[in-house]
């Protein structure tokens, strides 16, 4: 992602024609790094997301409604305070600079006009969000810096407020044609992406790449090799064109959703889009990761409850593995009690070792047998018999042990691949429910006293007008395969992988073509190999499939299939989303 200076500076442009003279109506601090502000404009409500994570800084206008804790924190108390009722008049950057200041009119305590100021710096580990009075003293931040000698601007209430320190780089708005033929003349053999981070203030790497591929061809040009003068008149032509005129250029993965984004194309990657607006991209973007980090955050004590258990279950089956391999020189020892019985009138008593000709080799060698001192010699053939039954039994037992092992391993991977696709806390008490079935987990006291709604199955709609619907985890599977399908829908999976279970409801008929193919799209997507291509999934009625006795949910067994060769989740299948899915999955 490339939240840059410049990327910036078209984010406030949008929040400038919407937002300015609007009125500040509440504020809220969903966490400890954001802060979100409801403005009355001209043309209705909008939202001010003010975010400044060290991980993840931004600062855009949103439509996203976050869960606020039931107690306001303190900055947030004290926002209200100073800024409810307040009028934005206007907002101004530092150049180059990821930071933004927002200028309030207000009132004192006295009912006098004053005008405070809401700084948001979002410049990586410095991220923090300052509210300064008239004099530009420091009400409170975000983030308080004591003064000690290692903070190079302290950030205390009463302080007066220090301004970042000018970017030393060059401005890339104020260059010319011959200032970037001087920049690439400039001796040195290194790569003109990072010559141009190096030089210029206000870009991202992703950004200076974008610009050596369009000016040069490639993102790992060296500057030596290139015609200065072609390169520099292509590089003014680029900044020019996007500095100017920027737009939100993202490339998006195969679901659809931003993996990067910037203010000009992503051509580094493959084909890049182009979103409706700055605000919208950065939703787009944000949300979709904040979602996913919260759920990662939430499961991750049963995420490792599973990963232990597929660990040990893996080091069992080394074990197993180990000790069958052993077995399989078992007849060696039958081999040996026939020799020893057929030389039992050379034993004599104390005797540890026992020299006798290997009848089961052509060439009939003396071979030198062990044998047990305390052991009579009937006794001594005897063990190498009843080592040898041991040994089968043995490899019987394992193969059988080995075989429940992996049939474990299975259901327990497949549970991780649901856990990484959980996307509602609802799903993950679910998929913690089936665990506790089948007693990998043990509920805390509290959970079992509440009782959860039951959890649908995810609907579609192919362009057909047939509903599809997909199993969310294994238990779900199961119910949506045997209980809720009739015997003449059809069934999908991706093949040989763990994914959910789909199925398209025909009410009789057969479907055509391209609602199968969008069902088998949705299977590869909600499947382990979500983002691959070319995946293949198996089609079949639901009278095929069949449920293993006493097997762990979701494991089923099918013959009569037919495979079809499909990309997951492509555009025609998410504009067929209805609106129960979409609802769910915001």
């Amino acid at each position: 992602m490339a939240f840059d200076a410049f990327f910036l500076s078209a984010v406030l442009d949008e929040i400038r024609s919407t937002a300015t003279g609007a009125r500040v109506e509440k504020i809220h601090q969903p966490s400890r790094d954001t802060v979100l502000m409801l403005l009355r404009c001209e043309g209705g409500r909008e939202k001010l997301l003010f975010a400044p994570n060290p991980a993840a800084p931004r600062l855009h206008l949103t439509t996203a409604s976050p869960e606020n804790p039931a107690e306001p924190p303190m900055f947030c108390m004290l926002l209200r305070k100073h800024l409810s009722g307040a009028r934005l008049a206007k907002i101004t950057q530092p150049p180059m600079e990821r930071a933004a200041t927002f200028y309030f009119d207000c009132t004192d305590e006295m009912g006098y006009p004053v005008q405070k100021r809401l700084v948001a710096e979002l410049m990586g580990r410095t991220c923090n969000l300052y509210l300064l009075d008239p004099e530009g003293r420091i009400i409170d931040c975000l983030r308080r810096i004591g003064l000690d000698e290692t903070s190079k601007r302290p950030a205390l209430p009463g302080l007066k407020y220090q301004e970042p320190e000018d970017v030393a780089k060059a401005n890339p708005v104020n260059f010319e044609i011959c200032d970037y033929v001087n920049l690439i003349k400039n001796p040195g053999a290194d790569v003109l992406s990072d010559r141009l981070m190096d030089s210029l203030g206000g870009l991202s790497p992703l950004v200076c790449r974008e610009a050596a591929l369009f000016a040069a061809g490639s993102t790992d040009a060296r500057v030596d090799a290139l015609d200065a003068d072609t390169v520099g008149e292509k590089l003014y032509l680029f900044f020019r064109e996007h500095l100017q005129h920027p737009k939100p250029w993202f490339y998006a993965a195969p679901d659809g959703t931003p993996k990067q984004f910037a203010f000009c194309p992503i051509r580094e990657y493959g084909s890049c889009k182009e979103s409706e607006s700055f605000t919208a991209l950065l939703d787009s973007y944000y949300i979709l990761k904040d979602r996913k980090d919260a759920m990662r955050q939430k499961s991750q004590a049963l995420r490792k409850t599973v990963s232990n258990l597929c660990q040990r279950i893996q080091r069992k089956l080394a074990i197993q593995e180990k000790e069958l391999s052993a077995t399989y020189d078992r007849e060696r020892l039958r081999q040996l009690g026939d020799i020893v019985t057929a030389n039992i009138h050379k034993i004599i008593k104390g005797q540890t070792i026992l020299e006798a000709e290997d009848f089961y080799d052509e060439e009939m060698p003396v071979i030198q047998i062990p044998i047990s001192p305390i052991l009579s010699p009937q006794q001594n053939a005897s063990k190498f018999y009843k080592d040898y039954t041991r040994m089968k039994n043995a490899e019987k037992e394992l193969t059988r042990q080995m075989e429940l092992g992996r049939e474990e391993l299975q259901y327990l991977q497949s549970v991780q691949d649901e856990l990484n696709r959980a996307q509602t806390e609802q799903e993950i008490e679910e998929i913690r429910q089936e665990l506790h079935t089948g007693g990998y987990v043990r509920l805390d006291s509290a959970k079992k006293r509440v009782r959860q709604g039951k959890l649908s199955p995810m609907r579609f709609e192919s362009t057909d007008g047939y509903p599809i619907y997909v199993g969310r985890n294994n238990r779900q599977n199961d119910e949506l395969t045997f209980k809720l399908a009739r015997k003449d829908d059809i069934w999908l999976h991706a093949q040989k992988v763990h994914g959910s279970h789909v199925i398209i409801s025909c009410g009789g008929t057969k479907p055509p073509d391209d609602t199968i193919t969008q069902a088998a799209q949705l299977a590869a997507h909600y499947a382990e190999t979500t983002g691959g291509q070319n995946i293949p999934v198996d089609v079949t009625p639901v009278k095929q499939v069949k449920k293993i006795s006493g097997a762990k949910p979701g494991m089923v067994i099918y013959h009569t299939y037919n495979t079809v060769i499909v990309n997951p989740y492509p555009d025609i299948v998410v504009d067929a989303l209805n609106a129960e899915h979409k609802e769910t999955a915001t």
